[in-house]
């Protein structure tokens, strides 16, 4: 029931599968889950030369490196999925959607633990990279090209390279727009429109042509009426 269960959620999530049978023929998605199933099985009975000769074949086929170590938990939808890559030691919890692109990577410096946890409900959008041994919270989602490099807490939504947080339970955390796949807030921009701003007034103090503050202006008012 497992691997049915993961088609029917491709079927359930996206608008263009029109039946599970087209999903469990034709979605490479659905079809690294098979590959997967066989090679982690394999690589815990620690045939690891046939685990990984089983994962490569997934990976031929479909454009997705999954190494056969990493845990995955029920009804992951992988949307297109080419170029995906997954460590070794990274684990995926329950109902989460990865798009095409995404790498859950090491950064070359760790250990033992070197890849991504991610909780239940997590969305990793197209081209993001989470790297070493993070941990993303439940219900999070990272936007498109997004580069996370530390732990993400639950319910956020993290953009940018490197990620920031930019909402949590719905509340705002830094200055943006509500966040979808078309319309990321552009942290960099944010960034550079402050400091332009910093910039031009630190320009004008120095001429002394800053323009005065509200308080600067109510005294000048009280003086001139005495």
């Amino acid at each position: 029931m497992g691997l049915l269960e993961d088609a029917r959620n491709i079927q359930r999530k996206d608008p263009a599968a029109r039946s599970v049978l087209e999903v469990i023929l034709l979605y490479p998605g659905f079809h690294i889950l098979v590959y997967h199933r066989i090679a982690h099985w394999l690589y815990q009975h620690k045939r690891f030369f046939l685990a990984r000769w089983v994962s490569q074949s997934g990976r031929h086929h479909t454009g997705i490196e999954i190494h056969p170590g990493a845990k995955i938990g029920k009804c992951l939808f992988i949307d297109h999925g080419m170029g995906i890559v997954f460590g070794e030691t990274t684990e995926i919890g329950d109902n989460c959607t990865i798009y095409h692109g995404v790498t859950l990577g090491g950064t070359g410096k760790d250990t033992g633990k070197r890849h991504p946890t991610l909780g239940n409900n997590v969305l990793i959008g197209a081209g993001a990279k989470v790297l070493g041994p993070v941990f993303i919270g439940d219900n999070a989602r990272v936007g498109a090209g997004s580069i996370v490099l530390h732990n993400l807490p639950a319910n956020c939504t993290a953009v940018g390279n490197p990620a920031e947080v930019v909402r949590i339970n719905s509340k705002t955390v830094i200055p943006a727009d509500d966040l979808d796949q078309q319309d990321l807030p552009d942290l960099v921009a944010q960034r550079l429109t402050a400091l332009d701003q910093r910039i031009s007034h630190l320009e004008k103090a120095a001429q002394g042509d800053t323009p005065p503050s509200a308080e600067q202006l109510a005294a000048r008012s009280g003086a001139a009426r005495k």
